[in-house]
């Protein structure tokens, strides 16, 4: 099959992951400047979400990184 092409849809979704990547980390480091173990929790999960979404969606368009296929699953 192949690596998906580098098109201007790839680049879009993959800047849509990283968008949401970045809000959700932006929330953690609130949390953490806050002090608030809740909000800390409940970000943390949000951004490994967000994270291992984009990795699952690097690892079907066939690009891997190295150091983190083992992540996805």
């Amino acid at each position: 099959m192949g690596m998906k092409p580098i098109d201007d849809h790839f680049l879009q979704r993959y800047r849509e992951l990283l968008d949401a990547e970045d809000q959700a980390f932006d929330a953690l480091e609130h949390a953490v400047e806050d002090g608030d173990s809740t909000a800390f929790k409940a970000s943390l999960h949000q951004w490994r979400v967000a994270l291992d979404i984009k990795i699952a969606w690097l690892h079907n368009s066939e690009y891997e990184i190295d150091g983190i296929a083992g992540f996805v699953g």
